[in-house]
């Protein structure tokens, strides 16, 4: 708890990262891109200089939205892989390899929003890739998943670099072990200097096209040069009397906010604890589908944002939840690896920033003689030409990322979030259900067990469920698996500010990280 000031994400450094910029007189959104950077450093299983971000800025009594994910390459389209011999999009490799659009993103936001310069929210990310820091226990865990798998899976020369910079001892580091990279902080330095331009008109966009052209990739300079983050209006349903904010598609929070639509129109206080967690599961699975079907680039979208979110279609929606568990299916409206932070500042300003490069390390590909690995966002398109979310030269991906928000009646409550691709909307759903149904903390709701629809009708579970719990859902025609791996399951940050400006914040145990309160400075 605290009152000048806070921040809260998945990895001690990077907050401690945040709380020093606020200490210096920076604000919330100096604080979010601080720790942002700092995580490309202590938390590379995660997130890095080659992905995507989102975005959510509370500044002077409005909110902001921020779409920093990059687009698919000018030359690439699913005719030209068929005719090359794929029968699907790659998961590593330069193919999937997307514009990286954070970095464009972190820039904008200082642009708009930031007192400090540029150059001095780099200093911390600088400061750990120049001199090394000790590997945290969930951070060496995921490092680890990643070599495992990399070391099967990357056969060919483009991976060579990845090896040489993530597995330098011939393994992931282990928890307690240092790890460091000059090549990553010089890096960090380029972009620092040119805000930006490095990588995109610059030194690092040229390594970038060579890479590419090399190894059979379509991205190009060309493709960097074009490219601008994208600022949004969010969207939103209203939950109980509060409302719930998201970045509008290409991302999934229009899931999180289907899924609460549906569940807005049902009393929990008339149900017992497994017909809740029934009615959640049911509504997960009704908003998945539809997103699967329709959700991709903005200007491909078969179904307006407010179709989709209006009352009358969750009405129809909501109707289809049976006693018994339901194979999921879309409907028709017409008829009716990631990071996230989590800023406060003592100005009420507030962030609510995600970034990631997807599936583990992203494409297995590291810039020569950068540290920087490239993501693969370009497997979150579709391969099928009819689909909405089909790929297609220059457009966005079904995206993942969603940092979400929450206000009531003008008034800030403040920034959450839910990392781990598909469990983000599902763990979002959750967490805002029991801080808003059942008036649990911020902390409380995060540390609460968790479940996960994986498919069908499965649905996967913590080790802590409780077993009364799962016998009554198995009874509902829910087939529950129990999930050892709770890192699986969701890690995710919450600050929220009650009336009197207390924020109270929380940090999931499920990753190393931490949230600290202003104490020193302006």
């Amino acid at each position: 708890m605290g009152s000048k000031g806070m921040v809260a994400t998945s990895q001690p450094l990077a907050v401690e990262a945040g709380i020093k910029i606020l200490e210096k007189g920076g604000n919330a959104i100096d604080a979010a891109i601080a720790s942002a950077l700092a995580l490309m450093v202590v938390e590379p299983t995660s997130t890095g200089i080659g992905g995507d971000s989102f975005a959510l800025v509370w500044m002077g009594e409005k909110l902001y939205g921020l779409n920093s994910s990059g687009n698919s390459p000018k030359s690439i389209s699913i005719e030209d892989l068929k005719s090359k011999g794929y029968t699907s999009i790659p998961q590593y490799g330069m193919i999937p390899v997307t514009v990286p659009g954070g970095i464009a993103g972190l820039v904008a936001l200082s642009e708009r929003f930031g007192i400090l310069g540029f150059k001095e929210l780099f200093k911390p990310a600088v400061k750990h890739a120049r001199e090394g820091y000790i590997v945290t226990p969930i951070v060496s865990k995921l490092w680890e998943k990643a070599y495992n798998l990399y070391k099967d899976e990357l056969k060919g020369a483009e991976f060579d670099e990845w090896f040489k910079t993530f597995a330098p001892r011939g393994r992931a580091p282990k928890a307690g072990e240092l790890w460091k990279s000059d090549e990553l902080a010089d890096s960090l330095v380029l972009i620092a200097e040119s805000k930006g331009e490095a990588l995109y008109s610059g030194e690092l966009a040229d390594r970038i096209d060579t890479l590419s052209k090399k190894h059979g990739g379509y991205i190009r300079k060309s493709d960097l040069e074009k490219y601008k983050p994208e600022w949004v209006d969010p969207i939103s349903v209203n939950y109980k009397g509060y409302d719930i904010w998201e970045i509008p598609p290409n991302g999934q929070g229009i899931v999180s906010l289907m899924a609460l639509n549906i569940l807005e129109g049902i009393d929990f206080n008339h149900l017992d604890e497994v017909e809740i967690f029934h009615y959640q599961i049911e509504a997960i699975k009704l908003a998945f589908a539809d997103a699967e079907k329709y959700i991709c680039d903005k200007n491909s979208m078969v179904y307006s944002v407010e179709e989709l979110l209006s009352k009358d279609y969750a009405i129809t929606r909501r109707r289809l939840i049976k006693v018994q568990a339901i194979e999921p299916i879309c409907g028709n409206p017409k008829k009716n690896e990631t990071i996230y932070i989590a800023t406060a500042d003592k100005d009420g300003n507030m962030v609510s920033l995600m970034q990631s490069h997807f599936i583990k390390f992203g494409s297995g590909v590291v810039i020569p003689g950068t540290g920087i690995p490239l993501h693969n966002r370009g497997t979150g398109f579709s391969f099928l030409s009819e689909h909405p979310n089909a790929l297609e030269p220059n457009k966005s991906p079904y995206h993942t990322i969603i940092p979400g928000f929450v206000t009531k009646e003008n008034r800030a409550i403040g920034p959450f979030g839910i990392v781990g691709g598909l469990m983000q909307p599902q763990g979002q759903v959750q967490l805002i259900s029991d801080t808003i149904d059942f008036n649990m903390s911020p902390q409380a709701a995060l540390d609460r067990y968790r479940w996960q629809w994986v498919g069908g009708k499965t649905i996967q579970v913590e080790p802590d469920f409780p077993d009364r719990i799962i016998k009554g859902l198995r009874a509902k025609g829910h087939v529950i698996e129990i999930q050892n791996d709770i890192t699986t399951m969701g890690r995710g940050q919450i600050i929220w500010k009650d009336e009197d400006d207390t924020l109270y914040g929380g940090t999931d145990n499920r990753a190393d990280g931490n949230v600290l309160e202003v104490r020193n400075g302006l």
